[in-house]
């Protein structure tokens, strides 16, 4: 079995401490399946899979936009032999991408023959690339001897429910041996194939990722009995999501609406007792491009890779790769300086907002974040609990449109926060946040994260007499 269930494992701040040497190459510098990697190494995907073989009530493939980021939505389709030619392009654009994974826009099993020589393609010309599959389970135990042939190391099923009851609310419909299934009968082949699938992963010696839709009016009662199950069946990680308000589908026109945050943190929290948890994750479009969190996509559309002559280099990306891992290993030593690891009594935790663009460093002003890293902090360490997007504060250098209004969005988002810390926070912001009881500090700009909450914490939390708090 190669799950890893302790709390330590997975997705940790130093999960790869504790990890056996066979699986810790497998995710040591894959952004998804390592939470400290994320914020070095980046991942893409390839849109080569327009079919899908299911409907869900979440999902709504035709809208596009440029700025969105969830699943299921591509710019452009392409085929495998142009979707290779994005890979060496952007591998050696941005020589920090590790992985690349077939995610849509609709499922990669309901196009085998796409999916396949896509994969067969990237492994000839850059073999030292990871691959990864994304897919809802249904054709999954199918194709499991290619997905081992062709060292797909990683796959991540989405799976949303334990019980057919449940998972009738969310899929109307599933395609399967030439036939359309509904209700009921379709929840059951689903669930059971794609827990058949899990299985036959473990089984070979994959990786698996399971993702869950949180949907709180459909599924919320589920999903911590769901954490128990996939871990009993051998999941690595699960990555609990929220669901996405999309224009279109099936929940929005319904009125469903998404989880608050604070909704989704304390359903995390259920689940991590039983199971490693993907906090990290940015569920990103099916044809996302660099760092999770952001997407360069437009740097590589068609009709620019067409006109590039891509010289394919492993060494210079070996020489990156190492480069990284000297400027990881520092960030480690200096953080095992930085708390105590034991809880003290009567200790006080809190939360804390960080602005990054990434590097594990607080590099963002908080006008221009699109997305704040969430820390639990104690005189124990830290705890990283996911990620929360909000609207830029700040459109441009030079004017803030419809300030008031994006604040107190923000406000209503980090409401459970302590503080936040930024490279930069203007006066008019702070006027706004402080009386919230939301503390501003950009006193630690470019200071690696450990160590600006751990200053944080020290000054703010600890000596919080000498402040005024």
């Amino acid at each position: 079995m190669s799950g890893c269930h302790s709390k330590r494992c997975g997705i940790g701040n130093d999960e790869l401490d504790f990890l056996p040497e066979n699986i810790r190459k497998k995710v040591e510098n894959h952004p998804c399946y390592s939470q400290e990697a994320h914020h070095f190494y980046a991942r893409m995907h390839v849109a080569v899979a327009p079919a899908c073989n299911i409907q869900c009530h979440y999902c709504n493939r035709k809208y596009d936009c440029a700025n969105e980021s969830r699943p299921g939505v591509v710019s452009e389709l392409l085929t495998p032999e142009e979707a290779v030619k994005k890979v060496l392009a952007v591998a050696m654009t941005i020589p920090q991408m590790t992985v690349v994974g077939i995610a849509g826009p609709g499922d990669p099993l309901a196009n085998p023959d796409r999916t396949f020589r896509t994969f067969e393609l990237i492994k000839e010309s850059a073999p030292d690339i990871k691959l990864c599959l994304s897919t809802n389970g249904l054709k999954l135990i199918d194709y499991i001897k290619k997905i081992k042939e062709l060292d797909v190391d990683h796959v991540t099923i989405t799976i949303n429910a334990v019980s057919p009851e449940t998972a009738s609310k969310i899929y109307p419909w599933i395609f399967y041996n030439h036939k359309r299934y509904r209700g009921l009968e379709a929840a059951k082949i689903l669930l059971e194939r794609q827990y058949e699938g899990l299985q036959a992963c473990v089984e070979n010696g994959i990786l698996v990722k399971v993702n869950t839709v949180f949907v709180p009016e459909i599924n919320g009662e589920e999903i911590e009995e769901l954490s128990k199950k996939v871990r009993k069946l051998g999941a690595f990680l699960h990555n609990i999501m929220p669901y996405v308000e999309g224009d279109g589908t099936a929940f929005q026109k319904m009125g469903i609406k998404p989880p608050t945050p604070q909704q989704l943190k304390e359903v995390q929290e259920k689940s991590e007792s039983h199971m490693s948890l993907m906090r990290h994750c940015r569920q990103c479009r099916a044809d996302a491009v660099g760092l999770l969190g952001e997407d360069r996509g437009q740097e590589f559309t068609k009709d620019k890779i067409s006109k590039l002559e891509i010289r394919y280099d492993p060494e210079f990306r070996r020489a990156v790769h190492e480069s990284i891992e000297k400027e990881r290993e520092k960030l480690k030593k200096a953080k095992a300086l930085l708390f105590t690891n034991t809880k003290e009594e009567n200790d006080i935790t809190v939360l804390v907002a960080v602005a990054s663009k990434g590097g594990m460093l607080v590099n963002e002003h908080f006008g221009t974040a699109k997305e704040f890293l969430i820390y639990e902090v104690s005189s124990a360490g830290i705890k990283f609990i996911h990620h929360r997007k909000v609207t830029p504060y700040c459109h441009g250098s030079i004017s803030c449109l419809d300030g008031s209004d994006i604040l107190e969005d923000t406000i209503s988002k980090l409401s459970d926060c302590k503080a936040i810390i930024a490279a930069k926070i203007g006066f008019e912001p702070r006027d706004v946040l402080e009386p919230k009881g939301i503390q501003c500090v950009d006193e630690f700009a470019y200071l690696p994260i450990p160590e600006a909450l751990a200053k944080y914490y020290e000054k703010y939390v600890l000596n919080k007499e000498t402040v005024g708090v």
